[in-house]
């Protein structure tokens, strides 16, 4: 809880993925994938509750394990390549207000494949939301390119021109731009429920360091994230 509102967290974890197999649960420096997101939920000063919304068994199982709540199994229509994450995210919390009678103020949502962040990252994305008063809040890292300098497009006819109009000579002088490293998300469960977007007209961002910012898609950015949790852990 903070200030007064109650806080949910869910962590999608479907049992399909095509990059990297049964990545949610692959076992990352002795832990399945699952347990780091897990452990941070369950960290936070401000979670009341961690749930897992899955259409795996076994992935709810491990959820238990690893000390979260796995109350449903997720209905094979909110479980496709094509599902949105919005239908996910109110799938799961119907199922807690109407099963469960439950009521809250706040939905955080963390993606597995974010194993890098810390639950201190989570807090401050907490805090900025009520702070700030904001739509909605979501993580970022510096990008690695600008699409002010060195980032191009070519059209229908083969030109070739800047995807951001402008006259920058250095990277530096352009404007600052960010990535949406895909790991902290934070709504009002009211605006969620409205609005199933994440950029609002009042949407506020966490900027975090890329080093805390690896988003695992394939087996080249799990070997990644299993070389920065080492040297995270030797220090």
């Amino acid at each position: 809880m903070y200030n007064g509102k109650v806080v949910l967290c869910i962590i999608p974890a479907r049992g399909g993925s095509k990059g990297l197999p049964g990545k949610n649960i692959k076992e990352l420096l002795g832990k399945p994938l699952i347990a780091y997101s897990i452990e941070q939920a369950r960290h936070s000063k401000y979670i009341d509750r961690v749930i897992v919304s899955t259409d795996s068994k076994e992935i709810a199982d491990i959820s238990k394990q690893c000390g979260a709540e796995a109350p449903f199994i997720r209905p094979k229509e909110y479980a496709e390549d094509e599902s949105s994450i919005f239908d996910v995210l109110l799938h799961a919390m119907d199922w807690v207000e109407k099963k469960e009678n439950y009521s809250f103020d706040i939905l955080v949502l963390l993606h597995v494949t974010a194993p890098l962040r810390n639950s201190e990252d989570i807090d401050n994305c907490i805090e900025l939301l009520v702070k700030k008063n904001a739509d909605s809040i979501f993580s970022v890292a510096p990008a690695n390119r600008n699409p002010y300098f060195n980032m191009v497009e070519v059209s229908k006819d083969g030109k070739v021109r800047l995807v951001k109009k402008g006259d920058f000579v250095t990277r530096q002088s352009a404007p600052e731009v960010f990535d949406m490293n895909a790991s902290i998300y934070v709504w009002w469960k009211d605006v969620l429920r409205e609005k199933r977007a994440t950029l609002l007209e009042n949407s506020h961002i966490y900027i975090m360091p890329k080093e805390r910012s690896v988003d695992i898609d394939d087996a080249i950015d799990f070997k990644i994230a299993e070389i920065l949790l080492k040297e995270a852990e030797g220090n």
